[in-house]
């Protein structure tokens, strides 16, 4: 004969735990949750990864030239408000360049290191870490690791340096493949909090795997986590770990630069989000490195590549990926948007330094006002900019008018700290 429970409060509570995660469940939608994609559909909540997307391309913004000493430059990293570089040759040096002249400002030499094949340079709070893991000439290498350089001993002109080893977990074959024809290269990785992600040159399949292994000095497995058809070569990663966005940068076996963007993911599963490929227009450019202010504007390079009549000096280049990032990127509650006419969206608001615009019909003159109705900065705006500097501004509130058409006006209050 059955009784009934001695503690019938816990069973009701049980009970209502159990159809709250019920609905919980039901209530989620999966699908495509961005509303760039082809296929986004506004009913759903939780993205699946399934977006795709329509073949476009952008064009850099700016691009200068680098001096000789950076012929090779293979890697990028914006650390103290600067972007770092190195070469992947025998070159100890990391140096600092001007983003607007590309200028070397600062060069800091790894005395006591040896430079195989440097491809990458990322970091985390504490550390930078440089990839020493090029490995196209055969693909048999056995001396695969990255060096973690303090960066309070790196300010400090004394670099405080150890090693962290590994090898891949799924390479049983170290005879030799022959040069660019291995898939266990590596020119990519990102630092998580607790993680090094590497993302492979994969000469044979066009794609990339991802592998992880510790960020702590010590001798590792690197295990394989997934792979991704990118339809070319991976040659550069930078991660914005706060808002789930990594972006790469590569090249076709005919030295067409691309970009490939993960963003949206769920925790380190780095496949289970959106994956849009972009083409960049730098024909025979070997792009290697990138690096990002604030995920909507990037800067690449590329080394110095000669064959035949071809002849591509080594630059650094600026790109804006507001059109394709803005959407997921920007918080609306920071934004304020005019919906006469075609919607014109300024982001941040308040700001610290550039204000970036979204508009169909981009605005081609732009003016700042003070308090006192005095025109205090003003110029043209090129048709690929989607930024205006507030770097001659002081501290305050100020209107913001923006030209977007013969005899057509807009302002905006912006607050400028």
């Amino acid at each position: 004969m059955n009784s009934l429970p001695r503690h019938p409060f816990i069973l009701v509570v049980f009970c209502m735990l159990a159809c709250s995660y019920t609905q919980h469940l039901s209530a989620q939608i999966l699908g495509c949750t961005d509303p760039l994609a082809n296929n986004y559909s506004s009913s759903a909540t939780q993205n699946d990864g399934s977006c795709t997307y329509s073949n476009t391309s952008i064009t850099p913004i700016t691009s200068v030239q680098l001096g000789s000493a950076l012929g090779e430059t293979s890697g990028l990293m914006r650390w103290n408000t600067s972007i770092w570089t190195h070469n992947d040759n025998t070159d100890l040096n990391l140096y600092s360049l001007d983003t607007i002249t590309g200028a070397i400002l600062q060069t800091i030499t790894l005395s006591g290191t040896s430079n195989t094949d440097w491809e990458e340079i990322s970091q985390d709070v504490n550390f930078v870490y440089i990839g020493d893991f090029g490995n196209n000439g055969n693909g048999n290498r056995t001396d695969l690791h990255l060096l973690r350089i303090d960066k309070s001993s790196l300010t400090a002109g004394t670099p405080i340096i150890d090693t962290i080893r590994f090898n891949y977990s799924n390479q049983t074959d170290f005879s030799g493949s022959g040069a660019n024809s291995t898939d266990f290269d590596c020119e990519a990785f990102i630092v998580s909090q607790d993680s090094i992600f590497l993302f492979t040159k994969q000469w044979v399949s066009n794609k990339t795997s991802i592998y992880s292994l510790p960020k702590i000095p010590g001798n590792y497995s690197a295990t394989l986590r997934g792979t991704i058809d990118v339809q070319g070569l991976i040659t550069g990663a930078t991660y914005m770990e706060d808002k789930r966005l990594i972006s790469l940068c590569g090249y076709t076996q005919v030295l067409q630069p691309f970009l490939f963007l993960l963003y949206d993911f769920s925790g380190t599963d780095f496949t289970s989000g959106n994956k849009r490929r972009i083409g960049v227009n730098l024909s025979f450019h070997q792009v290697e490195g990138i690096a990002t202010t604030n995920g909507l504007k990037y800067y690449l390079s590329n080394e110095h590549f000669s064959q035949s009549i071809l002849d591509f000096p080594q630059k650094l280049h600026t790109i804006d990926l507001i059109t394709q990032l803005g959407n997921y990127l920007l918080d609306p509650q920071n934004t304020v948007e005019v919906l006469a006419g075609e919607p014109l969206i300024i982001y941040p608001n308040p700001t610290q330094g550039e204000v970036y615009f979204i508009s169909s019909t981009p605005p081609s003159r732009y003016e700042w006002i003070n308090a006192q109705g005095k025109i205090v900065d003003k110029g043209s705006i090129m048709p690929q900019e989607t930024t205006i500097g507030t770097e001659k501004l002081q501290p305050g509130t100020y209107v913001l008018k923006l030209q977007t058409g013969k005899g057509q006006f807009q302002t905006f209050q912006v607050i400028v700290r």
